[in-house]
């Protein structure tokens, strides 16, 4: 016997804050449901039964491929449905989606003149997805308890979870719905737990501009940016958040209720995250991904859930040009793809292409924070391919196969995660941009050595950083609703951005 919450009978809606005041309704009463249940059970009582909660949903109905809608409306590259037809996803956590769901639902309604349906969908929420932040009541129970957990509840199941609508490989089954969005609400919430665990912050403090570097020099810089920026009451800027969700507050602002939470940890996470967060959340996340293509992947496919408005990559890179310096900048505008690890997902025939908005912010916040401009620019910062390998040792294979395609294919740079992280952009719709420093030539015999290393590391990376920081500038001032391309859109393409 399932054990459910009350009935919340499906509503139509023409207003979205009705609808997601609706969304939350069900959310909650779900949640509340599974938490209570779990406290019981904790506590060692006899459940009687299948303690079961399930998403709340939108859905809407069309019949037209037709749209009557202003210009602003119209260029956009999201907010619609391709075609006639039924059309839903899942929902979660509207707390932290409010302000995305009401501008999904406001499109929607705009679009296509439709009622939005809320309604309880037959999705469960897996258990361990109604825990709040700081809760960790399964560490109470021993392991004969935590066995029975099976029986009394929903646990995540990874067949609700794959990202078959995000790589354009979902069909439809007869008489199902399409769907609305790249997500359902357990592949989100999947990842909102993940995101905890790598980066040591809640989901709730990252910012829409995310940059990724792969050497912990620039979180040092980043780091002490942003607490001089906590001690200026004029900054943009309202806090600071370092992994334990250590909050630090501007200048002349109270600290909040849950600040009290954050705390150190004994150690760094695996790819430590920082905020300096705007109230409107499109301040800047700084995410350490270390070295690799798996880690690039795996961050980028947890942090895509959040639907960022750009992701940029800054780190470092073996030039492959002799007429490159040290220190010399590479704005990326093509990859080379032997990472491998997104080999299934995103075939390599599929390409992976410059965004004009980003490029141009880039190559600007080199101008800007350089002081260089015109053709001397080129001085100091080439255009071209950079290649990316899944190999760190690659000058040691024989034969120089790898020297071989590199050179075919034109690349300007090497490294090991800018291809990774542009080619995920590309698949979950995602704005992306790389901007590379040249820290050796291997291929020229200059390889890093320790004093080389640290004199380029002290010239280098307070300015990229710098111009990294002022990319996410313009492209905050020039409006983020230009960002997504429709580049990065299919021609049968999901509703929600």
């Amino acid at each position: 016997m399932s054990l459910l919450p009350p009935f919340i009978a499906p509503m139509r809606f023409t207003d979205p804050v009705a609808a997601l005041a609706q969304v939350a309704c069900i959310y909650d009463a779900s949640i509340s449901h599974l938490r209570q249940a779990m406290a019981r059970f904790v506590a060692g009582d006899d459940i009687a039964g299948h303690v079961r909660a399930c998403y709340p949903l939108v859905r809407i109905h069309t019949d037209t491929v037709s749209r009557k809608v202003s210009p602003d409306i119209a260029r956009l590259s999201y907010g619609f449905v391709a075609g006639p037809g039924r059309f839903e996803t899942t929902l979660t956590r509207p707390d932290l989606y409010c302000d995305y769901y009401l501008e999904q639902f406001s499109l929607l309604l705009q679009n296509h003149a439709v009622e939005l349906e809320i309604g309880t969908s037959t999705q469960p929420i897996p258990v361990h997805f109604s825990f709040a932040e700081h809760d960790h009541v399964e560490g109470n129970m021993g392991a004969e308890r935590r066995m029975l957990m099976r029986d009394a509840f929903d646990l995540p199941d990874l067949a609700a979870m794959d990202d078959g609508i995000a790589n354009g490989t979902f069909a439809a089954k007869p008489g199902e719905p399409q769907p609305l969005s790249l997500f359902t609400a357990p592949r989100v919430d999947y990842s909102l737990h993940r995101l905890r665990h790598y980066t040591g912050t809640g989901p709730d403090h990252f910012q829409n501009f995310v940059l990724f570097t792969n050497y912990q020099f620039y979180v040092d810089e980043f780091i002490a940016l942003g607490r001089a920026a906590m001690a200026d009451p004029a900054s943009e800027y309202i806090a600071f958040v370092e992994p334990g969700n250590v909050v630090t507050r501007r200048a002349g602002l109270s600290a909040e209720a849950k600040d009290s939470l954050g705390k150190e940890p004994p150690r760094l996470p695996q790819m430590p995250g920082y905020h300096l967060v705007r109230a409107d959340r499109t301040g800047i996340t700084m995410v350490n991904i270390g070295v690799g293509p798996a880690n690039a992947k795996n961050i980028t496919d947890h942090i895509a859930v959040l639907r960022p408005h750009a992701w940029i990559m800054l780190g470092h890179c073996a030039g492959l040009r002799n007429t490159q310096q040290l220190g010399d900048y590479v704005l990326a505008h093509g990859y080379v793809r032997e990472d491998h690890v997104l080999d299934e997902e995103l075939p390599l025939w599929v390409p992976i292409p410059a965004l004009a908005e980003i490029q141009v912010a880039l190559e600007q916040a080199v101008a800007d924070v350089t002081q260089v401009q015109g053709a001397a620019l080129k001085s100091i910062m080439r255009t071209g391919t950079v290649a990316s390998t899944d190999n760190r040792n690659w000058e040691l294979l024989p034969d120089n196969q790898p020297q071989r395609r590199f050179s075919q294919s034109r690349a300007v740079a090497l490294d090991m995660e800018s291809a990774t992280i542009a080619a995920n952009g590309f698949r979950f719709r995602v704005p992306y941009g790389t901007l590379l420093c040249v820290s050796d030539k291997p291929l020229h015999g200059e390889i890093k050595l320790p004093g080389m290393a640290n004199h380029f590391y002290r010239e280098r990376v307070d300015q990229h950083l710098r111009i990294g920081m002022r990319a996410v500038e313009l492209l905050r001032a020039q409006g983020v609703d230009q960002l997504h391309s429709r580049k990065l859109r299919s021609f049968a393409e999901v509703a929600f951005q």
